[in-house]
């Protein structure tokens, strides 16, 4: 027994203390880095290089939304005009804050004042997968353990969308999940929230023009897209904070 406590005395605290002070592996991949100076004039390499189409030309901008962070358009690119940062921080407010042209990216901004005093200190959120491959279902799963420890700033995942403040949407919403999602969001009561998670949610992703798909239905108002493929736990820890106002 006392070789067990000192083992877990050794350990220390495990749980990230905030974002910013958060230690991320080097290979991370995080906010794209655009440089549209370094750009000769015709070239294309990234733009053909990218699966997704995620990036244009003339003048060169990225977005974030279709972004797979797979990396090919830092390997493709001659002069050094795309890369990859290793900032976590990449959820915005708007689904065109989401494209980048080399200037600051807008992260999200806090909700207004009445919905700040309904949902600032609990939320709760009930997720759906509409046709993911798991991926991003796996990160938010890894929200609640003792690491991120979501649970430690009154948010909370639920089992039925009757006890829910929000929805999270996850996948390319498939033509057969589109109306399972559209029932999920009636049956929350207002005011309610929208959260789209991952690259699929927001444009399809990869699966943009399979099956017809191409992410959240306009029906739904969005408030608050997280980028990634998937995005990393501590880019959904970002997000939700700051959409809290717990982060400026």
């Amino acid at each position: 027994m006392l070789a067990l406590l000192r083992a877990r005395m050794m350990l220390g605290t495990p749980t990230v203390p905030s974002v910013e002070r958060a230690t991320l592996p080097r290979a991370f991949r995080g906010q794209p880095r655009l440089d549209p100076g370094r750009c000769k004039a015709g070239c294309r390499a990234c733009v053909d290089a990218c699966p997704t189409r995620a990036i244009k030309a003339g003048p060169l901008a990225l977005d974030l939304g279709a972004c797979v962070f797979c990396g090919a358009c830092e390997e493709a690119c001659p002069d050094g005009g795309v890369g990859l940062t290793s900032d976590p921080r990449l959820a915005v407010r708007r689904r065109e804050d989401l494209t980048l042209t080399g200037e600051p990216l807008r992260l999200a901004a806090a909700l207004d004042a009445e919905s700040m005093r309904i949902f600032g200190r609990s939320l709760k959120l009930r997720q759906v997968s509409a046709g993911g491959c798991n991926g991003c279902e796996a990160e938010l799963g890894a929200l609640g353990n003792v690491v991120f420890d979501l649970g430690r700033f009154g948010v909370q995942f639920v089992a039925s969308p009757r006890h829910a403040d929000g929805i999270v949407v996850t996948g390319p919403v498939t033509v057969n999940m589109r109306q399972a999602l559209l029932d999920t969001w009636e049956a929350m009561p207002s005011p309610r929230l929208v959260l789209a998670v991952g690259a699929c949610a927001i444009s399809g992703g990869a699966f943009a023009k399979a099956a017809h798909v191409a992410g959240m239905p306009g029906e739904l108002p969005v408030d608050l897209y997280v980028p990634g493929c998937p995005p990393h736990p501590l880019t959904l820890l970002d997000g939700l904070l700051r959409l809290l106002g717990r982060i400026g």
